[in-house]
């Protein structure tokens, strides 16, 4: 059984970050350790606030791990402050972690954000260049290279910006691409969920039926910490990809729909093989 990490936050309400990725590295069958970065307070409704964590006490929390463990694969999501992210990267050289998955969560879905610009800018320059991949949203796609997303050249654009910026590796989740589309179009019928995997210069889209529904909580990490069990488990990145995605569209379809807002999806749905 391979080790995972998660570096992230905490939702008390169980859909996303640290819970939503425990129970991820659990489904496809990997022992599941965390650090937490932040305690945020939110449910299915929307995040409401949050108390970070000061670095010391995410990197007291790390190296315990690393020192009992083979860890395979490490994957963070939240991320709130500089320091944290400067102790996270010098852990991840010292360990020399090749299956590195970092999420840049950055705004919640309700709109709150979760990282500050200066932030933000330790994360690229410090984070981006160590990962095997970075799985932005559209959002978070926008904020981080400034540009304005509105169809697949402009995509192209964001990942090669992204690249240059030291990232390897770019999925860049589609889901809003999809809704703004649609928006744009009028247009309601066959519609798809898309996210463009950049390995290198080489792009592969992975598409599935776009799901009506508001049980979306928590999907960005499910997806980023599936990718990571993945390649724990030996998978390549583009299989980890495919397979990561089918997971969470099968979760997406089988919400437990348990919450007033935003439910989460279902992190017990067979695993593909």
């Amino acid at each position: 059984m391979k080790v995972c990490l998660t570096i992230a936050g905490v939702d008390p309400s169980g859909g996303a970050g640290i819970i939503a990725d425990i129970k991820t590295f659990t489904a496809f069958d990997c022992f599941a350790t965390a650090a937490i970065t932040s305690l945020t307070f939110q449910n299915t409704q929307g995040v409401f606030g949050f108390e970070n964590q000061s670095a010391d006490c995410v990197r007291q929390q790390i190296l315990p791990i690393f020192d009992d463990f083979n860890v395979a694969a490490v994957k963070t999501g939240m991320l709130p402050t500089r320091g944290i992210i400067e102790a996270v990267a010098r852990i991840i050289v010292e360990k020399n972690i090749e299956n590195f998955v970092v999420d840049p969560v950055v705004r919640s879905t309700s709109g709150y954000d979760l990282i500050d610009d200066n932030a933000l800018q330790s994360l690229i320059k410090n984070l981006f260049p160590l990962a095997e991949i970075i799985t932005p949203n559209i959002p978070e796609t926008e904020r981080i290279t400034g540009l304005k997303i509105e169809n697949a050249a402009d995509i192209r654009k964001a990942a090669r910006i992204m690249q240059n910026f030291g990232a390897k590796n770019v999925l860049i989740k589609g889901g809003h691409f999809q809704g703004k589309r649609e928006k744009a179009k009028g247009k309601t019928q066959s519609r798809k969920a898309s996210d463009f995997l950049f390995i290198g210069d080489e792009l592969s889209i992975f598409e599935a039926d776009f799901i009506e529904t508001n049980s979306t909580h928590g999907t960005g990490c499910t997806l980023a910490a599936a990718i990571a069990a993945n390649l724990a488990n030996g998978k390549s990145l583009a299989e980890a990809v495919k397979k990561s995605k089918e997971f969470v569209t099968e979760a997406i379809k089988t919400s437990p729909n348990l919450g007033k807002g935003n439910p989460a999806v279902n992190h017990r749905v067979k695993v593909f093989e």
